[in-house]
């Protein structure tokens, strides 16, 4: 595995995608903040679940990118299309479980069964996040998919010490 690579490509990639979802949201595309969300996991304070969210999601960002590093290693080969390939698995993924889940382990977020409570005020993601906007789940692939290509297109297998020519990303 090439550490350095990973380094930089994990943490590239992750900011690309949440700028993505950033822009998506501002653009009124969707109501979803991954690091919002993430950041009221851990606080009640809404202005301080913004900052905590983005270093929760930078952590996880990498999180994630290790798994895309470790599947590319074991396959061999990191390709911008086997990138975008995982990419859209992670996405699915997120998209039905992750936000099927999130009621039931975030403490400030209500269910689709129980509703709102004093302490339990954001609106549930329902299936494929689409509470939070029709295009919602388009937004989300999309980030994942691009956080792939980035990883799969750039990440090199091999040590730092070797001279690698260019491979075609292809």
């Amino acid at each position: 595995m090439n550490w350095g690579s990973w380094l930089l490509w994990g943490f590239i990639s992750t900011l690309v995608m949440t700028t993505l979802m950033a822009v998506s949201q501002g653009l009124g595309w969707t109501r979803l903040s991954i690091p919002y969300l993430l950041g009221t996991m851990v606080t009640p304070d809404r202005g301080r679940a913004k900052a905590y969210g983005i270093l929760i999601h930078l952590v996880n960002g990498y999180l994630f990118s290790f798994l895309y590093i470790a599947i590319f290693q074991s396959l061999g080969m990191a390709t911008w299309w086997l990138g975008a390939l995982i990419g859209a698995v992670h996405a699915i993924f997120f998209l039905t479980a992750g936000m099927w889940l999130m009621p039931g382990i975030h403490p400030h977020m209500a269910s689709l069964q129980h509703g709102p409570t004093s302490t339990r005020q954001l609106e549930p993601p329902g299936f494929l996040a689409l509470h939070y906007g029709p295009s919602t789940p388009i937004s989300v692939l999309l980030g994942h998919v691009v956080f792939g290509v980035i990883l799969g297109a750039f990440y090199n297998l091999h040590s730092a010490g070797r001279i690698i020519p260019p491979r075609a990303f292809f």
